[in-house]
């Protein structure tokens, strides 16, 4: 007598393979892409060595193809459209806020020596990655008139 039981991924009622007794996804291919999509989230949240071995198995694949999304946008103009317009949207839903500005200083004051983020005036609203990280060393600050 088989037993029935029902697929974590669909829902239907299947009956188990016999040399899979634990077995609890039916055998359609979106349930099994479902069952390995499962396998592996679970994997990458509990594994660390699994975690790190995708992270450099990832870098390697994106050094060895970095221009994959040059191309790609290149080659699908409505994806760039898209990602433009739903910016467009995001940037109208925020208003007037930057977008990741979090230690932006209100006040006016002097620049003090340290490491800051450069990047072109035309980008100011948005974040971006490629942005220069430059050092500046004061070597005279401005002095109070002299009363």
């Amino acid at each position: 007598m088989k037993s029935t039981r029902f697929c974590l991924a669909c829902g239907n009622a299947f009956a188990p393979l016999p040399h899979v007794p634990r077995q609890r996804y039916c055998s359609s291919e979106a349930c099994q892409r479902a069952r390995r999509r499962d396998w592996q989230s679970n994997r990458l949240r509990n594994d660390s060595d699994y975690r790190d071995n995708q992270a450099r198995a990832q870098a390697k694949w994106r050094a060895s193809h970095s221009r994959y999304w040059r191309e790609y946008r290149g080659a699908h103009p409505a994806y760039c459209e898209r990602n433009r317009s739903m910016q467009r949207l995001r940037n109208a839903r925020r208003g007037l806020r930057p977008i990741a500005k979090m230690d932006v200083v209100r006040v006016p004051r002097s620049l003090d020596s340290g490491f800051y983020l450069l990047s072109h005036a035309k980008d100011a609203g948005v974040a971006k990655m490629n942005a220069w990280t430059v050092h500046i060393a004061v070597l005279s600050a401005p002095t109070a008139p002299p009363t």
